[in-house]
């Protein structure tokens, strides 16, 4: 049975953490306006879906070739969401970050293939959530898609709000790094259970 409560929460904390994605996002439209952003934000999602499908084609193989790694790759799985775990439940709340002028949509595709926080998160998600249940062509094109929606969303919520979210982080840091530590804490023992 598809855990999907499980599968959401792991994407949508994924998504929505800090990263390279939303930081730079957030930073764009705050330094240029949403509007001029939103190319940088559309490159970030060609590129996420670029990553993701190459991602979910590696999952796949290994998981057919190999019906013994399942344990590895939950073992690794759970531990990679405690760690981020960990790492949410740590980041302190400045969120200033180096950005260049360059708001284009071809800095936002290449800035993927250099993001380890997306090969990580498609890795994941399919070897622990997808790849058990599911093995059709169409359900793993479809997964890839659902993949890409939620993890490029968080960029486009982030340059949404921009400074406006960089706020509410700033003045609520440690309860939101718990609650999305907790979430994560959640996801890793939920795998076993």
């Amino acid at each position: 049975m598809f855990p999907a409560s499980d599968f959401l929460i792991y994407c949508f904390v994924t998504a929505y953490t800090p990263g390279a994605n939303n930081l730079l996002s957030m930073s764009n439209a705050a330094r240029l306006g949403f509007r001029k952003s939103f190319r940088f934000n559309l490159g970030i999602t060609m590129g996420f879906l670029i990553v993701m499908s190459v991602c979910t084609a590696f999952s796949s193989a290994l998981y057919s070739a190999l019906p013994k790694v399942k344990i590895f790759m939950q073992l690794l799985g759970a531990a990679y969401m405690v760690y981020l775990a960990w790492k949410v439940w740590k980041t302190s709340s400045d969120f200033e970050t180096e950005t260049g002028k360059e708001s284009s949509f071809l800095s936002g595709m290449v800035l993927q293939f250099m993001n380890p926080k997306i090969y990580i998160y498609a890795i994941t998600a399919m070897s622990l959530y997808i790849l058990p249940v599911f093995h059709s062509t169409i359900a793993l094109i479809g997964f890839t898609l659902i993949l890409t929606v939620i993890g490029a969303s968080g960029s486009y919520i982030w340059a949404l709000f921009g400074s406006a979210f960089c706020s509410f982080f700033v003045q609520h840091t440690k309860t939101v790094n718990f609650v999305m530590a907790l979430l994560l804490v959640y996801c890793a023992v939920s795998l076993f259970l």
